[in-house]
């Protein structure tokens, strides 16, 4: 049984830098403490990406009957989406290019208080080899080559 639920959102109207650096602030915190920063942070990037957290957290307490106080915040992923062309009319009955920029955000949350026993076996771990770390002299002078050149 797998502990990470996602939510996606696709063809949202920003541009990806703009989410990217509301994203970049909330990578790896509680569920909880991400709702804080998004409601105080100041951006426009903050809504969505807050609809989307209490997405994932709603899927995760549904689909996984898992306590919101445990979800964690694993990945967050901003994409570059297509960008909408539109046409703004100017003086002299010519056109200027409006190009709008959107995003694809992934937010996946991960459930720290489920601990999956089934892919836990201590008998298979790969055992370490030791290294070998005895010491080797390099005398870079006796082979007289490199400073004696002129």
């Amino acid at each position: 049984m797998t502990t990470e639920v996602y939510a996606l959102g696709q063809h949202i109207s920003m541009s990806a830098h703009k989410a990217r650096r509301v994203i970049d602030q909330i990578r790896g915190r509680s569920y909880e403490e991400t709702l804080m920063i998004l409601e105080l942070m100041p951006y426009r990037a903050c809504y969505p990406i807050f609809k989307l957290v209490y997405s994932a957290a709603a899927n995760a307490s549904i689909n996984m009957g898992s306590n919101e106080a445990n979800l964690v915040i694993s990945k967050a992923e901003v994409n570059q989406g297509t960008i909408v062309k539109r046409l703004k009319p100017r003086a002299r009955g010519r056109s200027f290019a409006i190009q709008k920029p959107t995003c694809h955000i992934t937010i996946v949350m991960k459930d720290i208080g489920y601990i999956d026993t089934d892919s836990i076996t201590w008998s298979q771990k790969p055992k370490r080899k030791k290294k070998d770390t005895t010491m080797s002299y390099y005398d870079m002078y006796s082979n007289g080559g490199t400073w004696d050149k002129k």
